[in-house]
C-alpha cells in the first residue's frame, strides 16, 4: 500500500527548512523555526482565520516566546512570498507583543575571576571569549585559532547574519585560551560545539560555581565596560557586532557616569 502524499504545508516547510540550512542560518535559529511551524501544522497553506486561531490559543505563553514565534512565522511567510508559494500573508492583522526590556545585568569582576579559576580548561576559554572578548555564544562555540592574528592581537568573528569583525585580542584572553591547538579554540575533548551544547554546558557550569547568570551576562559586562571606559557608542556598537546602535544604548543606561554625577551633586 502506498503512503499517503504528504500535505503541500509540510512539503513547504521543508523546503523552508532545507533552504535556511543552506543559507547557513544558525542551527538553534533553525530548531526554533522548526518549533513554530510544527506547533501551527499547516503553515504553508493555513488561513488567515487559521492562523489568528492559532495565535490565540498561544496567548497563554509569555510575551518573549509569542513574539518570537510571530517573527519565526513571518520570517517563513515572507520566503513564501519571495519564492511565489504564495502571494498573503496571513499574519497580517497581529500585533505583536511587547516585551518588556529589562536593563542588562552583566557579570561583577569577582564573578568573572571567580569562574576562570573554578571551570576546566574548555569553559574556561569559552567564559574568557565572553567576558574580555565580547562574543556572543555561537561565535565563541565557532571560533577558530586560524582565525587568531597574533601579530595585531586581533581574533576575526563570524557573527550574526554572516558579518565578520575583528576583537582585540588582549593579554588576559589570550592567557586564558591558551595554548595554541588548532582547530576550535573551544572544544569538547577535542570535537567542536554546538551553540546550544556550549550555552547549556557553561550555564550549568555558571550555576554550579555559585554564580548567578548566564553566558551572554559575560557579553553585557564586556559591552558595559567598553561604553564606561570609552564613551564610544557607535565604536562599540560596532565592535560587539549590534546589528543596530539601539541595542548597544541599553547598556550606556548602567554605564554612564552622569549617574555617579548626578548622586554626588543631589547628596551635597
Amino acid at each position: 500500500m502506498s503512503r499517503p502524499a504528504v500535505p503541500i504545508s509540510d512539503l513547504l516547510s521543508v523546503a523552508y527548512l532545507s533552504w535556511c540550512d543552506q543559507e547557513r542560518v544558525p542551527a538553534n535559529t533553525i530548531a526554533r523555526r522548526r518549533a513554530t511551524l510544527k506547533s501551527i501544522g499547516n503553515a504553508g497553506t493555513a488561513t488567515r482565520e487559521e492562523v489568528e486561531e492559532w495565535w490565540r490559543g498561544r496567548a497563554h505563553l509569555k510575551e518573549a516566546t509569542r513574539q518570537n514565534d510571530l517573527a519565526n512565522l513571518r520570517t517563513f511567510y515572507r520566503w513564501c512570498q519571495r519564492w511565489d508559494h504564495r502571494a498573503d500573508d496571513p499574519t497580517v492583522r497581529i500585533d505583536a507583543p511587547k516585551v518588556p526590556q529589562g536593563l542588562p545585568r552583566p557579570f561583577s569582576r569577582d564573578d568573572v575571576h571567580r569562574l576562570l579559576e573554578q571551570l576546566d580548561d574548555e569553559l574556561r576559554r569559552a567564559v574568557a571569549l565572553g567576558a574580555y572578548g565580547g562574543l556572543r555564544v555561537s561565535e565563541a562555540a565557532s571560533a577558530n585559532w586560524g582565525d587568531v592574528d597574533y601579530e595585531n592581537n586581533r581574533l576575526r568573528v563570524l557573527g550574526k547574519g554572516r558579518k565578520e569583525r575583528l576583537v582585540a585580542v588582549n593579554p588576559i584572553l589570550l592567557d586564558a585560551i591558551a595554548p595554541d591547538t588548532g582547530g576550535n579554540i573551544v572544544t569538547a575533548g577535542g570535537k567542536p560545539y554546538s551553540p546550544d551544547a556550549l550555552q547549556r554546558r557553561v550555564n550549568r557550569a555558571i550555576r554550579a560555581a555559585g554564580v548567578d547568570g548566564t553566558f551572554h551576562q559575560l557579553r553585557h559586562r564586556w559591552v558595559t565596560v567598553g561604553l564606561a571606559a570609552t564613551g564610544d557608542l557607535l565604536g562599540v556598537s560596532r565592535a560587539a557586532g549590534h546589528a543596530s546602535v539601539t541595542t548597544t544604548t541599553r547598556y550606556a543606561a548602567t554605564s554612564d557616569e552622569v549617574l555617579d554625577q548626578i548622586a554626588a551633586a543631589v547628596a551635597r
